[in-house]
């Protein structure tokens, strides 16, 4: 079993940066910072809250687990989530895998922050009680021990279409993510209304599923391209898989937006250099939020009713303006 010592070596770093970091303390460079937390995923190596609890009679520990790492996405999160806790005294445990439950409902921690679709609502269901409060961001849940914080993702994901059909665009492809997800469903159903609205067909051949990573958006692309029918736009259920399709695209001398435009969701770093049309979403106040909510049923002031997280549009230059088929209002 991987060691604080070995977490260390693979680093490259001090013992003591690595506690820093999972301590959450200011004074970690946020490469430096990225790569600890990669390596302890890679090397499933937790911190051993134990000492603590069995000090102190109590846990003031929290627990946020999440199934992928997206370094610029989660770290956003992590931060608001930290800053938050480092104010009201609580101390943060990360975890990715499924040794996570080993955590939840013990001494060893007082609550949980679950963003892992592969966390099952039964678990948490039998995990969550009056004493152990859980916050959810990936869903929305009916339980009085469980508060789901979540974007919304319906509303701004069609105001995007909606704009984009303004700008011209009449012929849609749809990169979507795990199709069991939320956020997924959402995003995609907000879509195909806009495009209801607006009388403008869509082929199920022009659904591709992917799973939120950029590889997939890359596949994607490079399936359409074999097709030789590329639709006006491609739009993309997150940031990362619109860019593995501008990759893809680039490769092969198709313009973006000249001759299709891309869009994604979640505005992470890449984006703005990219120059992507998104929908942002404000991770750093959706991990507070989420904490401060935890923090508060854990000292009793009890609120489970839904949170939704507003988001906005950032148009950037993978969508132009198509002057021949403008609509007239």
């Amino acid at each position: 079993m991987a060691g604080i010592k070995d977490v260390a070596e693979r680093a490259g770093v001090s013992v003591s940066t690595v506690s820093n970091v999972l301590n959450n303390k200011k004074n970690v460079g946020e490469k430096t910072r990225e790569l600890v937390l990669k390596i302890c995923e890679e090397m499933s190596y937790h911190p051993n809250a134990a000492g603590k609890a069995l000090k102190s009679g109590k846990s003031n520990t929290i627990l946020f687990n999440f199934s992928d790492f997206d370094r610029s996405f989660y770290l956003k999160i992590i931060n608001g989530i930290s800053d938050y806790l480092k104010d009201n005294d609580f101390d943060l445990i990360i975890c990715t895998d499924k040794s996570c439950e080993k955590y939840m409902n013990t001494n060893l921690t007082s609550g949980s922050i679950i963003l892992d679709k592969k966390m099952q609502d039964d678990t948490l269901i039998r995990i969550a009680k009056e004493n152990y409060p859980i916050v959810v961001l990936d869903r929305i849940m009916n339980n009085p021990y469980i508060k789901s914080v979540v974007v919304n993702n319906y509303e701004p994901m069609f105001e995007l279409i909606q704009g984009v059909i303004d700008r011209g665009y009449r012929h849609f492809g749809f990169v979507g993510g795990p199709e069991e997800t939320a956020d997924n469903k959402e995003r995609f159903k907000a879509f195909k209304d806009a495009l209801d609205v607006n009388h403008i067909e869509f082929q199920q051949k022009g659904y591709f599923a992917g799973n939120y990573r950029e590889k997939s958006g890359y596949t994607a692309a490079k399936i359409l391209m074999l097709s030789r029918e590329l639709p006006d736009c491609l739009v993309c259920a997150n940031d990362n898989m619109a860019i593995g399709a501008m990759k893809a695209f680039r490769e092969n001398g198709i313009r973006v937006p000249e001759d299709i435009a891309v869009t994604g969701f979640d505005n992470c770093d890449l984006a703005e250099a990219m120059g992507l049309t998104t929908v942002s979403i404000p991770n750093y106040e959706r991990g507070y939020i989420a904490a401060r909510y935890l923090i508060e049923n854990i000292r009793g002031e009890r609120n489970v009713e839904t949170f939704k997280i507003s988001a906005k549009i950032i148009w950037r230059n993978t969508v132009e303006t198509k002057e021949n088929n403008l609509i007239v209002k």
